[in-house]
């Protein structure tokens, strides 16, 4: 008798959700909404709105932040920028946070199970080198791709997936990561009706400050790695002395 394994039917269940998400935004045209110019016209409804119903305001905007990114859809900037200028930038900030995480771990089970785990049984013995690596410094590896944000968001959640970063340090590293460039972000949109391209928020100073994040996060990896090629060639000198 022909039988399935759990594994198998969530993989199916998870193919056909997020094929059927992708189609769904592309039907409703959800980029459109999603867009600077969009935003910018609608901003005087939604914080009118938001005013009046601001719980049911916050929950909706976790909601549809939970779905942009769990589907890998585009107009996470965009709605970074609105939680500024709907509930300022600490709060902004706190329920981008909250929508992020949560979409990007959906977005990491779904590349774990779709195409992870099979990944990883294939070729187990080719990747032990790698696993290892990411057991030891996935922490360092994780905050500086998130610090950075010349990374995808979408694709760190991915390669995330098809390695062997534990869920929970995955959950964890990404909440704290993402806070730095989403306060920027949830600051800026305080502005909202004055930008004019969402590469006006992002200025050297807070690149260079980003990225300054970044190294910090990954210098101990870097220091561990160095000083372990010491210890080796003081060895190796000593013995030959």
């Amino acid at each position: 008798m022909f039988s399935v394994s759990r594994t198998a039917i969530l993989r199916i269940f998870l193919i056909l959700l997020f094929v059927s998400g992708f189609i769904a935004a592309q039907l409703f045209g959800v980029g459109e909404y999603l867009s600077l110019t969009s935003v910018q016209g609608l901003i005087s409804s939604l914080t009118e709105y938001t005013s009046a119903h601001l719980i049911l305001s916050s929950l909706i905007f976790i909601g549809v932040y939970i779905i942009v990114i769990g589907f890998s859809l585009p107009g996470a900037t965009i709605l970074t920028l609105t939680s500024g200028a709907l509930f300022g930038a600490v709060t902004g900030t706190l329920l981008t946070n909250v929508g992020a995480t949560i979409g990007a771990t959906l977005s990491f089970l779904a590349a774990r199970f779709i195409f992870g785990i099979a990944l990883q049984e294939k070729y187990a013995t080719k990747l032990v080198a790698i696993n290892e690596e990411m057991e030891k410094n996935a922490v360092s590896y994780l905050l500086t791709l998130r610090f950075v944000p010349v990374f995808p968001f979408f694709l760190i959640n991915v390669l995330s997936g098809l390695s062997r970063i534990p869920l929970r340090t995955f959950v964890w590293v990404t909440s704290l990561g993402i806070l730095p460039g989403s306060f920027v972000y949830a600051f800026a949109g305080q502005q909202i009706a004055s930008l004019t391209s969402v590469k006006d928020v992002l200025s050297l100073n807070v690149i260079i400050a980003l990225v300054l994040l970044g190294i910090f996060a990954i210098a101990p990896t870097i220091y561990k790695k160095i000083s372990g090629r010491n210890r080796v060639k003081d060895a190796v000198s000593d013995t030959q002395d």
